[in-house]
């Protein structure tokens, strides 16, 4: 593993206490700077980068397509916790604020061992979203959703969901009980594990949940009603689909 952080007393800080606390780590090189990092990832197999954010020069955002390409975990340090949202969009590993708490270092080293162990994290990845995707499918099944929410994951059952709106690179979910929360996912990620006899995407910006759908109509361009009294705009692209699939719906739910 390295250290990348510009200031000294930070980077011999978290050298003492992986020393002093963490047995299992190795570290093979400390930088001050992105660019000594990308030098000492092309002279080492790195599995584990310690990286500042806010550092002059090149930021340590801008380590990341160099960590993916050398297949090493991240795991950010700042003492600025407005970057949480933004490391996470990075898929980093773990997100520590400065001074370092020696419980959330070890917690954090042993998570990055539990994934290094893994041959082939994307392999890995892509199984899990395969499995998510069956049991989601699975009618028998207690299905529920994990959202990241920063600290850990927030579970909901897919029977709360309402809806899901696109915000950038950002979906919304509003829930039954009027909650909204936010996660650093596009709404594409979704469409794609959702069960496909229950949820739809009937806009760019909107997938709903036919469950909560009350009426359609084409008053004002064809539009939802759902049963919390919310509007949604059908696109035209999408409308012929949206017809279908509400039909093969209320045929699913009246054979019940």
């Amino acid at each position: 593993m390295i250290i990348v952080d510009d200031e000294e007393f930070a980077r011999s800080s978290l050298y003492f206490l992986l020393q002093e606390n963490c047995e299992n780590v190795h570290i093979c090189g400390i930088a001050k700077s992105v660019d000594e990092a990308r030098e000492l990832l092309s002279q080492h197999e790195v599995d584990l980068i310690f990286l500042d954010i806010a550092m002059p020069g090149k930021n340590g955002f801008e380590l990341i397509p160099d960590a993916k390409l050398n297949h090493a975990q991240v795991v950010f340090t700042t003492a600025y916790d407005q970057y949480a949202l933004k490391a996470i969009k990075a898929n980093a590993l773990d997100y520590l604020l400065k001074p370092i708490d020696i419980d959330e270092l070890k917690e954090t080293v042993e998570k990055a061992s539990r994934y290094i162990r893994l041959s082939d994290l994307e392999s890995e990845r892509n199984e899990r979203l395969k499995n998510l995707a069956i049991n989601l499918a699975d009618r028998t099944e207690i299905r529920k959703l994990s959202l990241p929410n920063g600290q850990g994951y927030t579970l909901i059952d897919l029977n709360e969901i309402i809806r899901i709106e696109a915000d950038s690179n950002y979906s919304i979910f509003h829930l039954d009980n009027r909650e909204k929360i936010t996660v650093s996912r596009v709404l594409k990620d979704y469409e794609e594990i959702l069960p496909e006899n229950q949820f739809i995407r009937i806009h760019k910006s909107s997938i709903v949940n036919l469950n909560y759908l009350k009426e359609y109509n084409s008053r004002n361009g064809l539009e939802v009603l759902l049963t919390n009294g919310e509007k949604i705009a059908v696109s035209r692209r999408r409308a012929s689909i949206f017809a279908e699939k509400v039909k093969q719906y209320t045929s699913f739910t009246s054979d019940k």
